[in-house]
């Protein structure tokens, strides 16, 4: 199956779980994660419609843009961050979804051509190798990073655990919404919430999504490291 066909079908489930939930599928965007494919294969995608990817690797993306600048797409930047790569992702996302610490959104803004909207990271699993700032001090850190010049904060996404039954996540999901509302009640614009990915992103719709990541439902399985120009 080509990755248009693959997409089709992405966006053909995205369509149907949005329609179980009672929601428009205009509140849900979905984030192609291209992260070690090469730029052919998003010029794939494109063709078929899809506008928002996501990159996982600071300099891959930088890479990618470049060898891209010719087309128009949206650049979501999902990986984790360190201040000395936001060279690389400021200039390019449209989105960081993965924001974590206040001197990292000091490196981002010191490098971005305008006003940077983020996500704040949340870590709802128990897994000591995923980031994310602990549910108890999210809503703090949400506020001091919203104090940094140049960065918006307008969410917040998780990463749960992978687990075979896709309705087991859903606690995680519900765990970030009521979050984000009680967020919002203290002032802070969290209305975009990053969670889903191939296996359940159906389940994270329900729960709010508003971006969806997924990876190897469009592209197949990836190839070892990051691509390489």
């Amino acid at each position: 199956m080509s990755i248009q066909d693959r997409l089709r079908a992405v966006q053909d489930q995205l369509a149907d779980a949005c329609a179980r939930a009672g929601r428009d599928p205009a509140e849900v965007g979905l984030v192609a994660v291209s992260k070690t494919h090469p730029p052919e294969d998003i010029r794939q995608a494109l063709a078929a419609g899809q506008v928002d990817f996501g990159e996982n690797y600071a300099q891959e993306l930088r890479d990618k843009a470049e060898r891209l600048s010719d087309v128009a797409l949206n650049w979501h930047y999902i990986g984790r961050l360190q201040s000395n790569k936001a060279k690389y992702i400021a200039p390019h996302a449209m989105r960081v979804h993965a924001l974590e610490e206040v001197r990292h959104a000091e490196a981002l803004a010191s490098r971005a051509p305008g006003p940077l909207k983020c996500l704040v990271s949340v870590h709802t699993g128990d897994e000591d190798t995923k980031g994310g700032v602990p549910p108890d001090q999210v809503l703090d850190r949400c506020h001091a990073l919203g104090q940094v010049d140049g960065i918006e904060i307008v969410g917040l996404m998780t990463l749960p655990p992978y687990l075979d039954d896709p309705e087991d996540v859903a606690p995680h999901f519900e765990r970030l919404a009521r979050l984000a509302e009680d967020g919002r009640a203290q002032g802070l614009a969290l209305t975009e919430l990053s969670m889903g990915m191939s296996h359940d992103f159906h389940v994270a719709v329900r729960y709010g999504a508003t971006w969806v990541r997924v990876g190897t439902a469009i592209f197949g399985a990836r190839e070892g490291g990051p691509w390489r120009a």
